[in-house]
Order: C-alpha cells, then sequence, then structure tokens
C-alpha cells in the first residue's frame, strides 16, 4: 500500500516557475546577460538557483565565481520574495490535494527551491502544518536528477511512518529531472502535466493527470496494486 506522498515544490504546488523566470532575467540582466523565457524553460527548469546560474553563466560563455553565484542567489531571493507578494502562487486544486494526502499518511517535499522560498509561501498559505518535512536545495549535497533529495525525504518520513520503504511512497513532479531522481529512489512516481506536455513524462511515471483534482487515494490505491 502507499503510506506516503513527496510533493515537488515549484511546478506542482506552487505555480512559481514565472515568477522563477522574472527573478532569474531580471538580476541576470544586471550582469549584461539575456535570459528569453523559452531557453529558461527548455535548458534550466530543472537546476536549483546555483545550477541554473552556472548553467546560464557558462553558455554565455562567462565565468562566475562563487562569490557571484552567491550574490546572485540572494539578489534573486529577494526579487522573487518581492514578485510573490502580488498573490497566491497556488496551482489550482493544490490546496485540496495536500488535504487528500494528509489523510492518507505523512507528507513531504522535496524540492530544488531554496527553503526559505517554500516555507514561506506554505506559511502564507497556511498549509505548513500538512507538510512538516521539507528537503530544499541546501539539504542534499547533489540536486535532481540525483535521487538525494527523494532519499532524505523517505528518511525523514520514516519518523513518522517506522519501516517506510521507498516503494511505499509516491512522487508528484512536473519535469522528467523530478520524475528520474524519484525513480532512482525507488518511488512510485506521477507526472502532472503543469510544464510539460504528457507525451514528454510519460514514458518516466507510472501514471500521468492533467489536473491536482485527479491526484486522489483512489489513484494511489492502483499504484500499490
Amino acid at each position: 500500500m502507499i503510506r506516503a506522498v513527496v510533493f515537488d515544490f515549484d511546478g506542482v504546488i506552487a505555480n512559481s516557475e514565472p515568477l522563477h523566470f522574472r527573478a532569474y532575467r531580471d538580476v541576470l540582466a544586471d550582469r549584461g546577460v539575456t535570459l528569453t523565457e523559452s531557453a529558461y524553460y527548455e535548458r534550466y527548469l530543472g537546476y536549483d538557483d546555483v545550477g541554473a546560474f552556472r548553467a546560464i553563466g557558462g553558455d554565455a560563455s562567462l565565468v562566475f565565481t562563487d562569490r557571484d553565484i552567491a550574490d546572485l542567489v540572494a539578489r534573486k531571493a529577494v526579487r522573487l520574495e518581492a514578485l510573490e507578494k502580488a498573490g497566491s502562487v497556488l496551482f489550482p486544486g493544490a490546496r485540496e490535494a495536500i488535504a487528500r494526502m494528509a489523510g492518507i499518511g505523512p507528507i513531504a517535499i522535496a524540492s530544488g527551491a531554496l527553503k526559505a522560498e517554500i516555507l514561506r509561501v506554505l506559511d502564507h498559505e497556511s498549509l505548513g502544518a500538512l507538510v512538516p518535512i521539507v528537503v530544499a536545495a541546501e539539504d542534499t549535497p547533489a540536486s535532481k536528477p540525483d535521487p538525494a533529495p527523494y532519499l532524505l525525504a523517505v528518511e525523514l518520513l520514516r519518523a513518522a511512518t517506522p519501516s517506510l520503504q521507498p516503494w511505499e511512497c509516491v512522487a508528484i513532479e512536473d519535469s522528467r529531472w523530478g520524475l528520474q531522481s524519484a525513480r532512482t529512489a525507488g518511488l512510485r512516481t506521477v507526472a502532472i502535466t503543469h510544464t510539460y506536455p504528457a507525451s514528454a513524462l510519460a514514458d518516466a511515471a507510472d501514471v500521468v493527470i492533467t489536473h491536482l483534482d485527479m491526484f486522489t487515494p483512489d489513484l494511489l490505491g492502483s499504484l500499490a496494486r
């Protein structure tokens, strides 16, 4: 049976990718680097902030020092927080999906976003009590598609669910990077087409859904069979 659920954050719970793009674009523009929306979604979506800035700099034939990267990450975080103040960033059905899954067992988040960014949204949306475990970019030495974020999430979930095994957990992701991370860690996988079409996700997921309203206990039951 499925005993726990691990959500990705950006692109699954939070419709914040457009805001991330704008934040990256704005701080990079100060460095004379142009980031287009198409390039962001095609090349850099699966990275955490450090990885994204390194990759973008490399593609622009620039060498960012560690200090440069730290400054860019810090300024991007400030810009993102300002953009988030315009209103809720939750995808339709996200709040309800989290509440449904909390009725099944413990919930975690495994994300490449910074922990402060995740906790800020959870607090603003009054969801923190339902999602007590958050694995963020700074919590593991490697980010998705490496399995480290999901392996740590399962380890932390065991505190609430003794003897929990990875295959008793379901991950819900919006990208191939995330799905690869979860599958390599041994979790069952659900893909949602918030960011990419089903055709780009189907071979990396156990099931593909188009809306969070479809993420139900019955669906989890079908994955456990």
